[in-house]
């Protein structure tokens, strides 16, 4: 057992991967190629060690850049060649569409009702200036219809001769009972 034994550790620094990809394949190799060591820790032996180094390399070589890349490009035109991917995809331009006509819609609703609030307003006010003109002139032609007499500029000084008329009215008519229905 003198051969060159190494760790996990010591053969994942080797190797520039993670203790855990080592240990991810460490634990897949056969039982009688895992060692361990007096205090518990697992021990690689030369024969392991090429086997993990293969697994290793071709593992990292898959997950290169370029591969991940070619891989999108595998996605994209199997994602074309799918009909279920291409209709969703056309009908969500559709919707995006749909949805641009509907907000410019409502756009042109909302102008329309700000011109004709602010028209509303207008004639509004013009409306209580005419009805402010119109009382105006009312008063100035009540006041040129109805002359003032001479007589009746002081009513207190000389009461109407209605008004005594009707005071005298009430006193002539006879107020018993029995003279209502001969009337």
């Amino acid at each position: 057992m003198s051969e060159n034994l190494k760790t996990i550790k010591e053969l994942a620094d080797e190797l520039s991967v993670t203790k855990q990809n080592i240990q991810y394949h460490y634990q897949r190799l056969p039982k009688e190629l895992q060692l361990k060591s007096s205090n518990g820790s697992n021990l690689i032996n030369s024969k392991a060690e090429k086997i993990i180094l293969g697994k290793v390399e071709s593992g990292s070589k898959s997950n290169t850049k370029d591969q991940q890349i070619s891989s999108k490009e595998n996605f994209e035109d199997e994602k074309l060649d799918n009909p279920f991917i291409n209709r969703l995809i056309k009908e969500v331009e559709y919707l995006r569409i749909d949805k641009d006509k509907i907000i410019s819609t409502k756009d042109q609703q909302i102008e329309k009702l700000t011109n004709l609030l602010d028209q509303q307003q207008r004639l509004a006010l013009q409306d209580k200036k005419l009805l402010e003109e119109y009382k105006e002139e009312i008063k100035e032609l009540k006041s040129l219809m109805l002359p003032v007499r001479e007589d009746e500029k002081d009513p207190e000084a000389h009461p109407s001769k209605d008004i005594n008329e009707i005071k005298e009215e009430p006193e002539k008519k006879n107020k018993k009972w029995w003279h209502f229905g001969r009337m």
